[in-house]
């Protein structure tokens, strides 16, 4: 079955296998999974929630927010 892949969509619809995990808390707890899609977009996923929201990015967005990331743009959020 194809499904339209979206912002929003369910992570479970994107399939199990694929996901790794970059970001990850030191307790062990929440990690940050993301999925390199086939069309070069990227998913995003909660782990403790795979079954949940999908927040999907083109490679442009993310290439930009990595970029801002790496540059000090999101220190403000520590």
């Amino acid at each position: 079955m194809h499904h339209h892949i979206s912002n929003g969509m369910p992570a479970r619809e994107l399939g199990a296998r694929g996901w790794s995990k970059p970001w990850s808390d030191d307790a062990g707890g929440a990690c940050v999974e993301v999925k390199q899609l086939a069309d070069g977009c990227v998913a995003v996923r909660q782990s403790t929630d795979p079954d949940g929201p999908a927040l999907v990015f083109t490679p442009h967005e993310m290439s930009s927010f990595l970029t801002g990331v790496k540059a000090g743009d999101a220190d403000f959020l520590l």
